[in-house]
């Protein structure tokens, strides 16, 4: 957490999370910070084309400290995952982890 991914300033923003191969995912969790509405979209493709949306969500307003956000998948398959942060609490907002538990 004491590392991130942080955006330019203006929105929509988003970036792109590979597997070697197609994984099947259980669920997908974000640590971030000030991020208002999420988008999760996914991909099934050799190369990060052919995206689908998952989830979309509004995120709740934390000062001073993180959100915590997990989105369980059942039965979900994925190549890439692709992240859009549609709007944001700031000007500035931070990515602090991604993680993906499944086979």
């Amino acid at each position: 957490s004491e590392t991130f991914w942080t955006t330019t300033g203006m929105f929509p923003q988003e970036f792109i999370i590979g597997f070697p191969k197609r994984v099947k995912i259980s669920k997908v969790a974000i640590q971030c910070y000030l991020v208002r509405t999420l988008r999760i979209e996914r991909s099934v493709s050799e190369d990060p084309v052919g995206f689908e949306q998952c989830i979309e969500k509004d995120l709740q307003h934390t000062e001073g400290q993180l959100q915590m956000e997990e989105f369980p998948l059942p039965e979900f398959q994925a190549t890439y995952l692709r992240f859009i942060i549609k709007s944001a609490f700031d000007h500035f907002v931070s990515v602090h982890r991604v993680m993906a538990e499944g086979t």
